[in-house]
């Protein structure tokens, strides 16, 4: 069991390699690619031993990173950071259209505040007062889509001139969408003040 081989042995096996050619050999040949560094090969290592052993780990974990990704988000939509930022809100157009609705003024930016006037008026039971209420409610709708169709026009127009070669497809409603909202409640939030051009 632990003897040393036999010279029998020895020389069979000097034997087999010789009789194979003697072919210089490339480096890359058995792998195909370099060693690693020590730092990715633990890296690596690590992530294998963290892998989950079975589905209720894999979901608790999965759950951990959505998480995680979100908290991201909630604080890239807060500060206007563009690497976290989600997939709509991303990229110089969309950027340019935000700038472009918080720089302005917008009738539409009231319209749940009217809303809530309108109706709150629209209780009282007094003679006149329900067809003044009314009227109220088509001048405010009328002005919001006077408002917005001036505006999607202007937007449009510097978004040909700032970005000819970009996708420029949803930005217009994107942006219109954006002014339906109080400029306090926006997401992300307005990086430029009342104003200022973007």
């Amino acid at each position: 069991m632990f003897r040393s081989r036999s010279k029998d042995e020895q020389a069979a096996t000097t034997k087999v390699t010789a009789d194979q050619p003697q072919q210089t050999r490339d480096p890359q040949a058995p792998k195909g690619r370099p060693t690693p560094k020590r730092s990715e090969a633990q890296t690596q290592r690590r992530s294998l031993a963290k892998t989950p052993a079975n589905r209720k780990d894999a979901s608790k974990r999965a759950r951990e990173a959505r998480r995680a990704d979100l908290a991201k988000q909630r604080e890239a939509l807060a500060g206007g950071d563009e690497r976290y930022l989600p997939a709509r809100d991303k990229g110089p157009v969309r950027r340019f259209a935000r700038d472009f609705v918080d720089s302005r003024f917008s009738v539409a930016e009231y319209f749940l505040p009217l809303a809530v006037v309108i109706l709150i008026l629209s209780m009282i039971q007094a003679g006149a007062m329900q067809s003044y209420v009314l009227l109220l409610w088509m001048v405010v709708i009328v002005l919001i889509v006077v408002n917005s169709i001036f505006f999607g026009f202007q937007l449009k127009r510097q978004l040909r001139q700032r970005f000819p070669d970009e996708n420029l497809r949803g930005a217009v409603a994107y942006a219109l969408m954006r002014t339906l909202q109080m400029r306090r409640l926006r997401l992300p939030k307005p990086q430029v003040k009342r104003g200022e051009r973007p």
